[in-house]
């Protein structure tokens, strides 16, 4: 799932509307596969961001 977020981009989070506000779904109203899409997401980030040297970092 890893490499399925880097050739086909992070999960765009789905929305729910409550009240007539729409907002995006917190992670615990996620299914099942939606979690384990964005947790993979957050991996895949982290992975990328530990390769960057440091000075990108005091931009």
């Amino acid at each position: 799932m890893i490499l399925e977020s880097v050739e086909n981009g992070l999960l765009i989070w789905p929305t729910v509307e409550e009240n007539g506000v729409t907002r995006p779904k917190k992670h615990s109203e996620l299914s099942a596969t939606e979690a384990i899409q964005a947790e993979c997401d957050v991996k895949a980030t982290n992975i990328i961001l530990q390769g960057l040297p440091p000075e990108v970092y005091a931009l």
